[in-house]
Order: C-alpha cells, then structure tokens, then sequence
C-alpha cells in the first residue's frame, strides 16, 4: 500500500496555478480561495479567501497560514482508495481545514465523495449518505486544477479511533540523553517500550539496548519484566561469534524466539541521525552469520522520505532495512493490546514493516 508525506502535499498544491481562485468543495460555500505563497518542502501554505456575497475582495481581506502541523497530521491520515472526513479528522482545531481540504482537491491524485455511512440503532442496522470525503487514488489522476467528484459504492462504518496508552514511566536520572532533550528520550523510550510488549504478546523475548537501563516501566525496571533478556551472552544466534555480543549491546531492540530465531533487529531513530542506527545494524549483521530476519528503522511518519535515502545508499543496501513507522507501532500495539494476540506467522509483521530498498 502507498503512502504520502506532507513532502507530497505541499508539491501537489505548489503545482496548482497561482494567479487563479479555487472555488470551496462545499457548493453552499461561494467563498474564493487564491494560493499567495508555498513554502517549500513542507509548508507552510499562504493562502487569501474571500467571500463576494459580502461584498469581499482579494486583498481586502488577510492573508492565512495553512501550517505544517495541519498537512502532516492530514497526510498521516491518508491511506490509497480509503476516504478521509477532513472534518472529523481535525474537529475545530484549525480554521482552515476546508481550504486546505478543497486545495488538496483540485489537485491530479486527489477526488471528492461521499460514501455511505453504517447507521446502527438498537440492533438495526442501515446505510446512510454519507458525508463529505476526500480520496486519493494516485493511479487515475485527473487534469491539474480540477474538482472533481468520485462516485463510488464504498461504505464507512466509523469507529471510535484507536489510543495507544503507556503505563507509567520513568527515567533515571543518570540515563545518557545523547544529546537529546527528556521529552524527546521519552518519546524514543515510549516506542521502545511499544516494542517491547508487541513481542511479548507474539512470544518474543526483548533485548534492549544496555544503556537503557535506567528505564522503569510501571514501577518495575525494564530489565526485571517478563520476557526482557538480560544479556547476550546466553543467545545462540548471538554469543558463539566473534564480536557479535558487543556489536549488539546498544542496538535499540531484538527479538528473539525459541532460541533458533531472530525475527527483527530494530533501531528507534526519534532525532538522532538514521545513519547511525543503520551503522549499527551493519556491524551486527557483519559479526553473525547470515540468517532470515528483518533490519528495522523505526522512526516517525514524517521520516519516511530520509530513511529511504539513507537505506539505499550502497553501504547499506545488503541490510535490505525495512521502516517501522511510529503509527504502525502503535496501531500494532493496541491490537496487541486489545485483541491479545495468538498464533500469527512472523508474515503477519511484513503488513507493518514497509520494504524500502529498491
């Protein structure tokens, strides 16, 4: 499945003409929409609006920001031929969802619906019409600049959305922040934690790095929970090779299973440079024979684009390294949560672990 990056957002809508008005997806809205200025590469978007009814005109009325914080928080939400409600994604926390909703409209990738929606009242199930939507189906472009209208069959049976929750958690105060800032080693310490448990509810036993030890996760050290390995000395896959045992110590996350398995070697890149989680996963796989496991970056949704890079350098081509974006940790950690599991093949991973060597 693709996926778009706020990146791709703002180059569609810098493409859009700029010395024409782009008209509301609403009909009711007769407003008017000029596009005054892109910021390259990610925002933000200068737009003016207007409404003539009013007796309003371009230049009468203030120029407005469309951020960065709204293209992303809109692009992350974007999924091939799956209808988004801008308007449900983003409530009333900006003022200028329906300009950036009917910018993305006009632009070749992107249509408007409005699938049906499931009603269920007392056991009774109906199909409604549904609200307004936006589709991107990247494979039947249209001509640039025009709004159009995607009929479609497609139905939506909304549910609450899903919350990844994190029991308590504490850092000591002698942990090595390299360079970081608390909140920002909370964050890294957060995904590192949602790996941790994913592994246990697939029957993995967790190595994590040795210089976070000083993580206590719900009033226990990390290193005391179920299923955490407290060192690499007593792994077969790891302990008979010649510099493997080191070569591993500070690798953010490994799974092991059955002792005859290591389904994935992972590195959580919340700030730091990709290249040096990259590095340590080569010099690891470098130190053990090759064996079937998967070289993961785990980082943030809007990372994707660098990770590709940086994987596809020729360095690291060899690691074939796959991306574990923080949405999907967390998507995969409240089915975890919720629906506890059982049984699934080490494919099942691969939906979640995107390949991006190519």
């Amino acid at each position: 499945m693709q996926k778009i990056t706020g990146y791709n957002l703002v180059a569609f809508i810098n493409q859009l003409p700029k010395n024409r008005n782009y008209n509301y997806i609403n009909p009711r809205n007769h407003g008017l929409i000029r596009i005054i200025d892109v910021n390259l590469p990610e925002g933000p978007i200068i737009i003016n609006r207007w409404l003539p009814e009013k007796g309003e005109t371009m230049g009468v009325t203030k120029n407005e920001s469309i951020s960065t914080e709204m293209i992303w928080r809109i692009a992350n939400a974007l999924f091939e031929r799956q209808p988004l409600n801008i308007d449900r994604l983003l409530a009333s926390s900006y003022n200028t969802r329906s300009v950036i909703e009917s910018l993305i409209a006009h632009t070749p990738q992107f249509y408007y619906c409005y699938p049906g929606r499931v009603e269920e009242i007392a056991g009774h199930t109906h199909v409604e019409h549904g609200h307004k939507h936006i589709l991107w189906l990247p494979s039947e472009p249209h001509e640039n600049g025009k709004l159009l209208e995607k009929k479609t069959e497609i139905v939506i049976s909304e549910i609450p959305t899903s919350t990844a929750v994190y029991d308590s958690l504490s850092l000591s105060q002698n942990i090595d922040l390299q360079g970081m800032d608390i909140e920002a080693v909370r964050r890294h310490t957060q995904i590192q934690i949602a790996l941790y448990l994913i592994g246990l509810q697939l029957g993995y036993r967790t190595w994590i790095a040795q210089n976070d030890k000083g993580i206590v996760y719900n009033k226990r050290p990390l290193v005391e929970q179920e299923g955490i390995i407290r060192t690499l000395q007593n792994e077969a896959l790891v302990s008979p090779f010649d510099g493997a045992v080191n070569a591993g110590l500070f690798i953010d996350c490994i799974w092991f299973k059955n002792g005859r398995l290591m389904p994935a070697v992972m590195e959580v890149e919340h700030t730091t440079g990709v290249t040096s989680g990259l590095t340590r996963m080569l010099n690891f796989s470098n130190k053990i024979p090759p064996i079937q496991t998967r070289y993961v970056i785990v980082a943030p949704d809007d990372d994707r684009q660098h990770i590709i890079t940086e994987a596809n350098k020729s360095m690291f081509r060899n690691l074939q390294a796959r991306y574990f974006p923080y949405s999907a940790v967390e998507e995969l950690f409240v089915i975890c949560q919720r629906r506890k599991l059982r049984g699934v093949t080490e494919d099942f991973l691969d939906c979640y672990m995107e390949k991006v060597v190519v």
